[in-house]
């Protein structure tokens, strides 16, 4: 969604999510048989593409999705104004690699295809949003298809008594059959904070960040804790500092692998940082045109900002955007 003039990664899906057609067979059916339905196909948690002219789109017929390959599972995600959409998992050997080879903007090293079908492109989804390679909806749809299948992918099996479960509810369930147990997809709720001590702010970088990179700090919500209280616990955590007020900003789907962006701004009692270093390879205060700097890549460090697919990205520019009212 737009935000303080940024389009915020991965949201803004246009879906109507049909949550009344998921416990329907009779009508999950119709919806799968139509002309106009379409579907998404991941493997290997990468989105299968194809070329339509120059450029590469997500969504396929239904039909000629289901003959790409033996499909491990199949979701109804919603319908927009064009029809239905589902998304479908294929078994992760579906897919072999190629040599390394340039493709377009993209220099993939690990390039996958479907053998059968070579007209077809298989790409990562945080380059294919970092690059702006699809709209803003169709990588809000894979997004939401990355999640749920990869809870699928991971979830074979009943939790309670460790027989094999099944797909229910139009993907958004899994039943075992053995002892009647009905489990649903999680999604972790993340922290994400922009602390701030007057016309300074807090940034980190762990290891493997790129080189120069910092971004806000984060860290996931745990049993038993509001957003606020996750966001005091990680900031002492990360960075010994002490944090008063915490307001909500924003929030962001992170489909890396089901995830959900508090974004937050909070308040710092001082600035005596004391990092853990098992947690960040550095830690430090910038200043509001060293933030402005970074974010137009003029710092004289050569440090830089997040890029505008994430909510940190976002979280500065409100900052920044605050401090000149």
């Amino acid at each position: 969604m737009s935000l303080f003039g940024l389009d915020i990664g991965f949201a803004g899906n246009p879906l109507d999510r049909l949550f009344q057609a998921r416990e329907d067979a009779a009508q999950l059916a119709e919806l799968a048989k139509g002309a106009k339905t379409r579907a998404v196909v991941l493997v290997q948690s990468m989105p299968v593409l194809r070329v339509e002219g120059e450029r590469l789109s997500p969504l396929h017929p239904l039909a000629a999705a289901r003959a790409f390959g033996a499909i491990r599972e199949e979701v109804l995600l919603g319908r927009d104004e064009y029809g239905p959409v589902f998304a479908l998992l294929l078994p992760d050997d579906a897919a072999v690699a190629e040599a390394p080879q340039d493709v377009g903007a993209f220099v993939d090293q690990r390039r996958l295809v479907l053998p059968a079908f070579p007209a077809l492109q298989i790409r990562d989804l945080r380059a294919l949003a970092s690059k702006g390679a699809l709209p803003r909806a169709e990588i809000a749809i894979l997004a939401q298809a990355k999640a749920i299948l990869h809870y699928h992918a991971h979830h074979p099996f009943c939790s309670r008594c460790g027989a094999q479960s099944h797909s229910a509810q139009g993907g958004w369930r899994r039943d075992c059959p053995a002892c009647g147990a009905k489990h649903f997809p999680r999604t972790d709720p993340v922290v994400i904070m922009n602390v701030v001590n007057r016309d300074f702010c807090l940034l980190g970088r762990q290891k493997d960040f790129p080189e120069g990179m910092y971004s806000c700090l984060a860290g996931f919500v745990e049993a038993g804790e509001t957003f606020e209280e996750a966001v005091r616990r990680e900031t002492m955590e990360e960075a010994g500092i002490a944090v008063g007020a915490v307001a909500y900003v924003a929030s962001q789907p992170w489909p890396f692998p089901a995830s959900v962006m508090i974004g937050c701004e909070a308040e710092a009692l001082s600035r005596d940082i004391v990092m853990d270093r098992a947690e960040l390879e550095d830690c430090r205060w910038f200043s509001r045109a060293e933030v402005r700097a970074m974010i137009e890549g003029r710092h004289d460090q050569r440090f830089f900002a997040p890029n505008a697919t994430a909510i940190a990205r976002a979280l500065l520019e409100h900052w920044l955007d605050k401090g000149m009212r």
